[in-house]
């Protein structure tokens, strides 16, 4: 798989844009900061997974003064043409299409542009709240279990309607009341833990590249542990039953998928609190690079590597070590100063040469 072209309008600071990477290398997005290049990933991982990866509303993809941008990409997979285009809308209902078709999925973006990520952000999923290191996890299950997709959406769904019945409800449970919370309960308990299973599973598959891959990057001879943790013990139906009062009271789900969390140790230190920014920085991205290795491993082809501005706060044995770690397949990767010799042979773009289309 690999991204032949793109083309945005409207998009972030872009009127329009053209961009045509290489299909099977790395392409280098060479400009100062504040040019709009991270908006290019920005735009091909939205694509991808139906979201900004810096966490953007689509409100704030829509360039100011707009009322909606678009995305258009064509996607060689196996000799095969796709295309993919997206409309992100102020006002009306954003969608996204494959082959003119409805995108209407997690399952449906990721086979149609499979992309893995790694930003400047990312050193919150070590370091931040719990729903980001679920975001990568989610977003990994989407790529490799062609059924965790719809899933997703339904723990989605059901989480929702439960919490506006226990909002509506304020309180106050009469017997009608109590039937319909009753059956969105045993729904939310088979499907949360199903999905509890299926995070636990892959953060073990996970766990062994994730400590390799740290080591690598740090150079360092560590013990890397991944934990899932799930905010109840035993089957959630009966941890929901006791959590009933609390969410009653609350009027929210205190306990389920949504509340789950990755609990990631360094030599048996939270990397939450007990590791160093550089510490966290190199966790972070070996959670990316195992995560890629993975999706490459199940689906026997490589997802679409996205890099922002990765070389920023890495020194240089790291930043080194980082591109021998890069895996085979197409990468597209920002930077604001020149690249590490090692990328002498990739395709470098100035920014200015794909605004305004030309």
């Amino acid at each position: 798989m690999g991204l032949a072209s793109l083309d945005l309008t409207e998009f972030r600071s872009f009127p329009l844009a053209h961009f045509s990477p290489d299909p099977d290398g790395t392409t280098v997005l060479l400009a100062p900061n504040g040019t709009g290049k991270t908006s290019i990933l920005e735009a091909v991982g939205y694509l991808g997974t139906g979201r900004s990866f810096r966490g953007a509303s689509r409100d704030a993809m829509i360039r100011t003064g707009a009322d909606d941008a678009f995305v258009r990409a064509t996607v060689l997979d196996e000799l095969r043409e796709v295309l993919v285009e997206a409309q992100l809308s102020r006002h009306g209902r954003s969608r996204v299409q494959v082959n003119r078709q409805p995108a209407r999925t997690r399952r449906d973006l990721a086979d149609a542009v499979a992309v893995t990520t790694f930003a400047p952000e990312d050193v919150t999923v070590v370091r931040g709240g719990p729903s980001g290191r679920r975001d990568v996890l989610d977003d990994a299950l989407a790529l490799v279990d062609a059924s965790a997709g719809p899933l997703l959406e339904d723990v989605a769904r059901v989480l929702r309607q439960r919490g506006a019945l226990l909002r509506q409800l304020r309180g106050r449970l009469d017997a009608s009341a109590e039937a319909t919370l009753d059956v969105w309960d045993d729904r939310l308990a088979s499907l949360g833990d199903d999905l509890a299973r299926r995070r636990a599973q892959l953060v073990d598959s996970l766990s062994p590249g994730v400590a390799e891959r740290y080591r690598t990057l740090a150079a360092a001879d560590v013990v890397v542990r991944l934990t899932y943790q799930p905010s109840w013990q035993g089957p959630l139906a009966i941890a929901l039953g006791a959590a009933r009062d609390d969410d009653l009271r609350r009027s929210v789900s205190t306990v389920g998928p949504h509340r789950d969390d990755l609990f990631i140790e360094i030599d048996g230190r939270d990397a939450r609190s007990q590791t160093s920014q550089g510490e966290q920085r190199s966790l972070a991205i070996a959670v990316r690079i195992a995560v890629h290795e993975r999706v490459t491993e199940v689906r026997r082809r490589p997802p679409l590597l996205l890099l922002d501005d990765v070389f920023s706060e890495l020194d240089a044995g790291r930043a080194e070590r980082l591109l021998g770690l890069l895996p085979k397949g197409q990468t597209l990767l920002t930077t604001a100063v020149a690249p590490p010799p090692a990328l002498a042979d990739a395709d470098v773009i100035d920014i200015e040469a794909v605004r305004g289309g030309s």
